[in-house]
């Protein structure tokens, strides 16, 4: 008897309006920009004709405004999860461009001082695992079908890495997780069987 399969499609949100280039983290008010808000159109398109039976996104603004259009697609109301909310990070509102804001202040280099924890903000594990519980409640609600789960690059990029059974700490300019990208988990039964990746927005 083959088991029953069931695919949850974690979206990362669309690009945000942040003419300051800000670190936004968990702050409010920071909203899709024009492309992002073509972005989150691009990834509904991707997912039409799906058998998808539940939106489900981050509280944060942006990721609410990628779900969308892809719950108005199926008819379908955005439920939030706070599990899938992006991490907690003591830059939040700083400058961190690469000579610029935190790394000019002396003061902050102490958050820097490990990055396998990381010392700047919630631990991997701690991510991982609500993560993962949020993913797991896609799965037994969706079982047989599919759902989405809107949230953020960290988040997503550390529960990917998490459920392939990989090290937690790694270098955020290597994550596969452009903006609005789709990153599906393929489940036979209660078994993590395939992941898959795309960019319907193009990366």
């Amino acid at each position: 008897m083959t088991a029953e399969q069931t695919r949850i499609h974690l979206v990362r949100h669309g690009e945000v309006y942040n003419p300051e280039g800000v670190l936004y983290g968990r702050l409010s008010g920071f909203h899709l920009s024009d492309t992002g808000i073509q972005q989150a159109q691009a990834v509904a398109d991707a997912l039409a004709d799906r058998d998808i039976v539940a939106v489900i996104g981050s509280p944060l603004q942006r990721a609410q405004e990628t779900a969308a259009p892809i719950a108005a697609r199926y008819n379908l109301p955005v439920d939030t999860d706070p599990e899938l909310i992006e991490w907690a990070n003591v830059f939040e509102g700083k400058r961190v461009g690469p000579g610029d804001g935190v790394w000019r202040d002396p003061r902050m280099w102490w958050h820097l001082r490990n990055p396998f924890t990381p010392s700047w903000g919630e631990p991997y594990k701690q991510v991982a695992a609500r993560m993962t519980t949020a993913v797991e409640k896609a799965r037994v609600r969706a079982a047989g079908h599919e759902a989405v789960c809107v949230s953020h690059q960290g988040p997503l990029w550390t529960v990917r890495l998490s459920l392939t059974g990989r090290r937690l700490w790694h270098d955020p300019r290597r994550r596969q997780c452009a903006l609005a990208s789709v990153t599906t988990l393929v489940y036979d039964g209660e078994q993590l069987a395939d992941v898959v990746y795309s960019e319907p927005a193009g990366g």
